[in-house]
């Protein structure tokens, strides 16, 4: 019996410490909870800081652009883009090309046949020997009628049979030339009922509207050739900032598809009409142009710049965005163990060149030192 008694005793002992010990463990857990929500502090230790490449700075002064924001699109000059169509209509023979295919100017596109260009060169060769007999009758009339061997009639009635042929001669050789017939070949008995397309441009294809077997009217397209060997900005500027642009402005500008990289342009040209949508065209011209890789069509992102001012900034990497706020991290303590750092809130303007502007900084005075990078990462893990 007193050995079980003293089992029980025992028992109890050692419940009675353990819930003691779990209280004391509860309320150390809870202090810490209490001093860090107390402080409010980041602490990043002396290794962290030294292996993350971390620094330390000031707030600094320094001179930001206003701008202008706008969109647009590269693209080229009118004669830089060609619609290739028929002269007469015809069912496509061969058609080689494909999208994104150089050309040449001069080159061989497409071929087309059809049977009116058998009778045009028919009728061409008709008039051409018929051509040689009037100018001979008409000048043996134009002698004759100054020695007064012949009638005035007889004379005016060769002229006039000899300058409607010439007229009818010159017309039907010039659509022979349009087709890119050779009126010469025509001439040596040559006939075709096929007709070749060259390219009016040298650059490179982007469209190919028509498959062998086609028929197509000179209203078709048949191709589309680009030259991208000048591009420029096409931009649209609302109308309440017309009065800020001048030309030779620096444009600053993003392909937002393709990549983060910012581009130079210069304002060349100013639209001088309104569109319907409130809007005026710019015209801009790339600062390094023969090493872009663009592509008419591009969406553009810009900001023109019209003027500028001096504004309180920290590099970028310094300022985190969070939801709608934006934080930096100023340092409030540091010893052998680390650094200690308070979230501040501030307000942001521009970016530009890596530095960010800011608008409101009231907890930040010069003296504070601010984590310039890493603060990212801190700021994401609270």
């Amino acid at each position: 019996m007193r050995g079980i008694l003293y089992k029980m005793a025992m028992i109890s002992t050692v419940l009675t410490m353990m819930g003691c010990a779990d209280k004391e463990d509860k309320t150390g857990q809870a202090e810490i909870q209490t001093e860090a929500k107390v402080n409010n502090n980041i602490f990043v230790s002396k290794a962290q800081f030294e292996n993350s490449k971390m620094a330390l700075g000031n707030i600094t002064e320094m001179s930001f652009p206003i701008t202008v924001q706008t969109t647009g699109m590269i693209d080229v000059p009118p004669e830089n883009r060609a619609v290739v169509n028929a002269t007469m209509g015809g069912y496509i023979k061969t058609t080689p090309l494909l999208i994104g295919d150089n050309v040449r100017k001069g080159q061989a596109l497409v071929t087309i046949e059809n049977p009116e260009f058998v009778t045009l060169q028919q009728d061409y060769m008709e008039v051409n020997e018929q051509l040689t007999y009037l100018q001979s009758e008409y000048e043996r009339q134009k002698t004759m009628v100054a020695e007064n061997i012949t009638s005035q009639k007889s004379f005016l009635q060769a002229e006039s049979a000899y300058k409607t042929a010439k007229a009818r001669h010159n017309g039907l050789r010039k659509q022979l030339q349009m087709l890119n017939i050779s009126p010469s070949s025509v001439e040596a008995g040559n006939i075709s009922s096929v007709a070749t397309i060259y390219s009016p441009i040298t650059g490179s294809i982007t469209k190919v509207n028509v498959t062998k077997g086609t028929y197509v009217s000179p209203a078709t397209a048949i191709l589309e050739i680009v030259d991208n060997d000048h591009i420029h900005l096409e931009l649209s500027v609302f109308e309440k900032d017309i009065m800020k642009l001048k030309k030779g402005q620096l444009i600053h500008f993003k392909i937002p598809e393709s990549s983060n990289e910012t581009y130079i342009a210069e304002v060349h040209l100013i639209g001088t009409a309104i569109e319907d949508n409130r809007t005026i065209k710019v015209h801009g011209h790339l600062e390094n142009e023969s090493e872009a890789n663009f592509l008419p069509g591009m969406f553009v992102e810009a900001a023109i710049v019209t003027e500028s001012a001096f504004a309180k900034a920290f590099p970028e990497t310094a300022v985190v965005k969070s939801e709608d706020n934006h934080f930096v991290l100023k340092l409030t303590k540091e010893n052998e163990k680390g650094y200690y750092f308070d979230q501040v809130a501030v307000k942001v303007g521009n970016t530009y060149k890596g530095n960010t502007s800011l608008t409101e900084y009231k907890n930040i005075t010069k003296s504070d030192k601010i984590l310039l990078n890493g603060a990212f990462n801190l700021i994401a893990n609270e």
